[in-house]
């Protein structure tokens, strides 16, 4: 098996690709090893000290390491517990798997719109630095989206929101005044 290793835009976390099917849709955003037992490659990937956050895409990992470690010494180590999963035959997730937020019936059509940019032309391009956005709610003009993955934490997550995704929607929504990060 081969997996690939990407750098993303936050320097504590990388974005590792194994070429098959992690969680096929939805994502699991997991930050504490408290949380780890509800997917067992979770597990075993914070069992490695230096480990801070995982996050389980479609058809990647992205992993955070704590300030005080860095990749070459934790790479070796990530890359086994990841082949280690995959030959081990065990489910990605126990229990029922992450699923997508649902559209509520009655949500407006701006809400909508707000729904459809991110799914469509939003999140595809946040997933490909190894996260993931989700909308959350929007009021009086404000669009609350969370960042996750590689993306929360990130340096450059304020310019990813303003001068990207604030810039998009503004453009196609006129009724989009700003775009705030909610943790």
């Amino acid at each position: 098996m081969f997996i690939q290793t990407e750098e993303t835009p936050n320097p504590a976390t990388m974005k590792f690709v194994p070429g098959r099917e992690v969680l096929g849709q939805g994502t699991l955003d997991i930050v504490s090893s408290k949380e780890a037992a509800q997917s067992p490659l979770a597990e075993r990937l914070f069992g490695i000290d230096g480990v801070r956050g995982v996050f389980l895409g479609a058809d990647f990992i992205t992993v955070t390491k704590a300030e005080d470690r860095t990749w070459p010494s934790l790479k070796p180590a990530i890359l086994t517990a990841i082949m280690d999963h995959f030959t081990s035959g065990k489910p990605m997730v126990t229990g029922s798997a992450p699923t997508q937020t649902a559209s509520p019936a009655d949500e407006g059509e701006i809400v909508a719109k707000i729904r459809d940019l991110l799914d469509h032309k939003i999140r595809p391009a946040v997933a490909q630095d190894g996260g993931d956005i989700t909308f959350q709610r929007f009021e009086d003009g404000v669009v609350y989206l969370t960042l996750k993955g590689a993306c929360s934490g990130c340096p450059s997550a304020s310019l990813t929101l303003k001068a990207g995704v604030e810039s998009l929607l503004r453009h196609y929504i006129p009724e989009v005044r700003e775009v705030r990060q909610v943790r």
